[in-house]
């Protein structure tokens, strides 16, 4: 399935798309029972975010809209439910429908609506549609996984981070669009809630504080029509990182200061927003300050994903000064490996570790926010200091991870990460400081989708001092593309060679794999 590749407007594409599609699909929809607003009536297409789907299962996936006609200030919705009708398809042009129903769009949540499908067959494609009044939506593929312990013999994904609307046009996601993928996974700071750096285009407004604020900023990313179609095209596994609600906060703690009364609040809204916008199951709806993010998706023998959520259960920075929450270069800060600096919480941490433990397939994949190896940075007096907002600041629970997959001898270990705006690929060991430690996993991290980069020079200098990172690139913006087969894994370091021109030519700066039971990555 192809979508258009030029930039238009959301009222051209869904002409274009209503045009091929609303014979048929209209005829699929035929016979609908009277719903709360027989003829509701909107100022502008509802459907102007696009449709999503997530959590592919062997049996069906969750789907997703939000009725939007002024998705920029608020939705321009009236303070009452709507009925979404929905199908279910063999076909993209909606004519062999498998399943249909309706859904309530509630105001309480920005009348968005998550639809879970169950009861369709293991390992295949489907497309899906929705309706409301007279107005029909843009149709989207989605597919459902293998049956657990079924013979896959190739998958193959992108890993998407960092995002900044104001920094440069989602390009990337076009590319995707001719990946061949099985779906999109996202590994945090979809939206950002604040500006800084150099501005290719504008946010909505100021920055996100407020539920209103985040239900606004979330709409505009979706505006961009590359993200809408990648959306629209493959099923997403999702986890967040920190810009969903503040940079560089760690659970109840605001990195700025905040009180911890206003700051549990701010969390709220910003959750509540982020699942108002997403393909996720009622399992992951809020409830007060909580909100279940981490999950486990499997594609037969092949593959388990372990998504996890490394946000909302860690503990505060290690080495905080007081009144500066955020993250810190420290060089002597004994915190880092105290056994009660989690960054995934008891809970989380003892349900990873068993998945790992009980997976039988042939690769094991955590994907996750951020650079899990680590890395010291010489600092200008000489010594070498660490980051404490990432896994470096949470050591003791770094070692714990990568003790139980050595431990229990889990299998072809991958780590995917994101938040750091570079590519990095690293071994991963017990023991960093001996060279002569075996490898037990192999990580990838990706770079921004367009956030800006980091200071290439300085970590190209530290590398001798971090022999485990085997490749670094924090020039080029882009993606992870990831082709796994029983045999062997492969990271396609993809890049885009300018986040300003919407139109951005493609290509591949670097391929490596991975070898069934053998740890670590080579070039291709």
């Amino acid at each position: 399935m192809r979508f258009a590749n030029s930039p238009t407007s959301i009222d051209t594409q869904r002409r274009r798309l209503l045009l091929g599609a609303s014979a048929l699909a209209g005829l699929a929809f035929t016979g609908s029972a009277q719903r709360i607003l027989a003829q509701p009536r909107f100022s502008s297409y509802p459907f102007t975010l696009g449709v999503a789907s997530g959590d592919p299962t062997p049996d069906g996936f969750v789907l997703w809209t939000r009725l939007a006609p002024e998705p920029l200030t608020g939705g321009g919705m009236p303070a009452l439910a709507i009925a979404v009708d929905w199908i279910v398809a063999l076909d993209e042009k909606m004519t062999r429908v498998v399943q249909r129903g309706s859904i309530d769009a509630e105001p309480e949540w920005a009348h968005s609506v998550h639809v879970e499908v169950e009861g369709l067959l293991p390992d295949r494609w489907y497309w899906y549609q929705f309706r409301v009044g007279g107005e029909l939506s843009m149709i989207g593929r989605t597919r459902t996984a293998p049956l657990p312990g079924a013979a896959m013999q190739r998958l193959r994904f992108a890993v998407a981070s960092c995002q900044h609307f104001e920094q440069g046009y989602f390009s990337a996601y076009r590319h995707m669009l001719d990946d061949d993928l099985d779906f999109i996974m996202h590994v945090g700071d979809y939206i950002y809630e604040g500006s800084w750096g150099e501005q290719i285009r504008r946010h909505e407004g100021a920055g996100a504080v407020t539920l209103d604020q985040y239900r606004n900023r979330h709409a505009c990313y979706k505006t961009d029509m590359d993200l809408q179609r990648a959306h629209q095209a493959y099923p997403w596994l999702l986890t967040w990182d920190d810009h969903e609600v503040e940079n560089d906060y760690a659970a109840d703690v605001s990195s700025f200061g905040e009180s911890t009364e206003d700051f549990v609040q701010r969390r709220v809204a910003a959750y509540r927003a982020y699942y108002e916008h997403m393909p996720l199951r009622a399992r992951s709806r809020p409830q007060g300050r909580q909100m279940l993010m981490y999950s486990q998706v499997g594609f037969g023998d092949l593959a388990n994903f372990q998504m996890i959520d490394d946000r909302q259960y860690r503990a505060a920075h290690a080495c905080a000064t007081p009144g500066h929450n955020e993250g810190l270069m420290v060089s002597d800060c004994a915190q880092r490996y105290a056994a009660s600096q989690t960054m995934l919480g008891t809970t989380q941490e003892r349900w990873l570790f068993d998945n790992l433990s009980n997976s039988r397939a042939r690769w094991n994949v955590i994907g996750q926010q951020t650079l899990m190896a680590p890395f010291e940075s010489r600092q200008d007096s000489g010594e070498y200091a660490v980051w404490t907002e990432g896994w470096d600041g949470y050591a003791s629970a770094r070692s714990r991870l990568l003790n139980h997959i050595a431990d229990h001898e889990v299998r072809n270990a991958i780590v995917l990460g994101g938040d750091v705006h570079a590519f990095y690929v690293a071994d991963l060991k017990t023991d960093f400081y001996d060279q002569l430690a075996p490898t037990i996993a192999t990580e990838f991290v990706g770079t921004s989708i367009t956030s800006h980069d980091v200071d290439y020079a300085s970590i190209m200098r530290d590398l001798p001092h971090n022999p485990h990172i085997r490749f670094f690139d924090s020039r080029w913006r882009g993606y992870l593309r990831c082709e796994v087969t029983p045999e062997l894994w492969r990271s396609d370091l993809q890049i885009v060679d300018d986040v300003s021109d919407v139109n951005s030519r493609g290509r591949t700066l670097v391929s490596l794999v991975v070898e069934d039971g053998r740890p670590g990555a080579k070039p291709a």
